[in-house]
């Protein structure tokens, strides 16, 4: 994954070029269709997703929960330990995303615990927001 595509990232701001350097090793990027189911209500999760650009939208059995854009990221969960899926996420327009696999953040955590922490914490200040 080109380091430039995180750089803008909210979730990212506040690494070094080095650090984004290492994310970007152990991130991939990938490209949906419109009407991409990516995260299945749960479902274990095994990686989280970042809006690089377009939309989805996020649904809890029949409620509609929230829209998402660029910047914006799900999946955390599998992040943080709880990784049975809380909620259906599928792309609404054409998307481009980062992703990153359980596997990949383990790496990233045994070669640079701080990045890790920093997303993590980051995650954390997220599911804070919706909880509150």
């Amino acid at each position: 994954m080109d380091v430039k595509h995180l750089e803008g990232l909210a979730l990212f701001e506040r690494l070094s070029k080095d650090q984004l350097a290492e994310v970007a090793r152990q991130a991939d990027e990938i490209d949906v269709e419109a009407g991409k189911r990516l995260v299945s209500e749960g479902r274990f999760g095994y990686e989280f997703f970042v809006i690089e650009n377009g939309t989805a939208e996020v649904v809890r059995g029949d409620q509609h929960i929230a829209d998402l854009g660029p910047g914006d990221f799900f999946g955390e969960m599998a992040l943080l330990g709880d990784t049975v899926r809380n909620a259906d996420v599928v792309s609404s327009s054409a998307m481009t995303a980062m992703v990153m696999t359980d596997a990949a953040f383990r790496s990233l955590k045994r070669r640079m615990p701080e990045v890790a922490d920093e997303i993590r914490a980051a995650c954390r200040r997220r599911t804070e927001q919706i909880v509150s």
